[in-house]
Formats: structure tokens, sequence, C-alpha cells
């Protein structure tokens, strides 16, 4: 039997590939900051918790990472675990490279001292990018200028990764993920606050949405979609590294009013208002990722297009939010 550990197993991505890996049959690790409350809520609405063991550990602390793949010698290891959120990384600057650089860093040694035949996977993402393109896309071979702390932390993750690669002969993949939501998306990201504001809205328990800059443009799939992009990387003959993308892009503005639409409410310009508070100090103004090589090389086709996540996503808040009283 395939097993598998993931680190951030109770995130967005790490919910939905723990599903398709025991869909697949392996035996699925996952690794997860010691909390008073556990944040298994994602794993519980996939119906997943009960089939994964989980342990505890963190980016932050090498010798837990030690001992858990010393234990478990998995035959992959997806690291899926950061400090995710862009705004946050401004104001969190240092530990945002703790836990996505050098956490990485923490992870390849671990791996390498404990499983050194355990096929990696690393979790990079578009924003890595900036405001970089060529020929108004992004593609393996487009070069790097990010912007926010998280980026460029998530840059020398996605670095190291290829030099442990290169340096060490592990099979090491990073996927550059362009932006990918669900239902499962944390509330303090603009897409699940988008939704949920107009659901609210529906409702009558708001009024009104306060966003950022609607110029923003942004490539984005669906969560689910993304994971079987992660495994496809860790079955070829060799490792390499992937833009995982739809090859479209949408603005903030775009997204709002397809889920205003998606809500059955109409003219979103009427609830929508826009705050300096929520500007980004450094603007990355528009992302769209060239797909060509993961399509071609490994046979991937997002399923979910830009209109079905949103009314997936709109349909879960209105859902949620009708029984809350």
């Amino acid at each position: 039997m395939k097993s598998a550990l993931i680190t951030g197993v109770t995130g967005q991505d790490g919910a939905y590939l723990a599903k398709l890996l025991l869909e697949k049959g392996y035996k699925v690790y996952g690794i997860a900051r010691r909390l008073s409350t556990p944040n298994l809520w994602r794993l519980k609405h996939l119906e997943v918790e009960n089939e994964i063991e989980i342990m505890d550990g963190d980016l932050l602390d090498e010798g837990s990472l030690n001992t858990i793949i010393k234990k478990t010698r998995p035959t992959e290891i997806y690291n899926l675990a950061a400090q995710s959120f862009v705004g946050t990384s401004w104001d969190q600057a240092v530990l945002t490279g703790e836990i996505d650089g050098l956490g990485v860093a923490r992870m390849l040694n671990a791996t390498r001292n404990f499983a050194p035949e355990a096929r990696f996977y690393q979790a990079s993402t578009s924003e890595m990018y900036g405001n970089s393109n060529v020929d108004g896309m992004q593609d393996e071979n487009t070069p790097f200028h990010p912007r926010s702390p998280y980026a460029v932390a998530k840059l020398y993750g996605h670095w190291i990764t290829i030099n442990y690669r290169e340096s060490y002969d592990m099979f090491n993949c990073s996927g550059i993920l362009f932006n990918h939501e669900s239902p499962l998306r944390g509330i303090e990201f603009v897409t699940r606050k988008i939704t949920d504001g107009a659901a609210k809205i529906k409702l009558g328990k708001a009024k009104e949405l306060i966003l950022g800059n609607l110029e923003s443009k942004r490539d984005w799939g669906f969560a689910g979609d993304y994971v079987e992009a992660m495994w496809l990387m860790l079955q070829k003959d060799k490792p390499d590294d992937y833009v995982v993308a739809t090859g479209e892009n949408h603005s903030v503005r775009d997204f709002c009013e397809a889920a205003f639409k998606a809500a059955g409410l109409d003219n979103w310009q009427n609830y929508v208002k826009t705050s300096e508070k929520y500007m980004r100090p450094a603007e990355l103004h528009e992302l769209k990722g060239n797909p060509k090589k993961i399509k071609e090389t490994l046979n991937w086709q997002p399923k979910i297009n830009f209109e079905q996540l949103i009314q997936s996503m709109i349909e879960e808040d209105l859902k949620r939010l009708e029984k809350i009283t």
C-alpha cells in the first residue's frame, strides 16, 4: 500500500488531497499544529476525518518533523502547510519566512535523513511571479519578481526544493499553483469574503461588502482539480516543476459580478464599496498561468470553470448562513 504524509492536512488543499488519496487506496498521515480546539471542519465536511492519522507537528520544529517522518516512512510527502494569507505576511514577515521558507528546508532535511526514497511535493505559488509576465502569461520559464513577504518566502521554498533535487538526487517536484478556490476556502481570502458577503446580503444579514482593489486580475480554478495535479506530478518517472492554472483570468470586479448574480442579486455595484484599508503596500496587478506543459506532459485538465466554481461557493455559503439565526 502506498502511503502519503500531508503537512497542512486541515487546510483547503490538504483536505481535498487527503480525500483524493484515500479514494486511490493510500494510507494517509497528516501533520497539524497542536491547537486547544482542533480545526478539522474541512475534513469533516468531506467526511474523511476518521480515515486519516493526524500527528502533532510544526514546520518551525524540525525535531517533530524528524520524528513523524522516521515513524511513518511515507512513499509520498506533500508539503502544503504555510502561512498562506498574503495580507498577513506584511504584518508577520519574519514568521512567514520561518514557515513558508525555512519550514520547507526543515521538511527536506527530515525527508532526506529518514525517508530518502520518498517523492516530495512542494506547494509553490503564482505570487512568486509578481507583475512579471511573458506575452501576458506566466509559465515555468517566466522570471520571478515577488511582491510580498509571502511571495518572497515561498520563492525560497521553491528554490530550496529544486536545490535539494539537484544536489541530493531527491525526487522533488514544485507545483506553481495559480489561485484555486472552493467552498472550503478560508473566510480571510477575498474570494470567500465575496461569496460570504453576497450570501449575507441576499439573506438580509448584511447591507454592504467592503473590498480593496477591484481591478486586480487572477487566474482562478477549483482546488479539487488542482490537488489531482499535485498527485500526477509524483507519478512521473522524473521529477519536474509545473504551472497549474486555467489559462484564463478575471478581475475581482468580475468575481463580484458573478457571485452576486449566482446569489440572485442584480446590480452588485449597489452593495460593494472599496477601502484603502484593504489595499496592498505593493500591488500585484495581473496573474494568468500558461498550463501548456502540465496539460501535454501529465494530461491534466481543469474540470470546473469560473462560473461553476463561484456557484458552488455561493450555494455552500447560503446553506451555511441559513442555519445561523
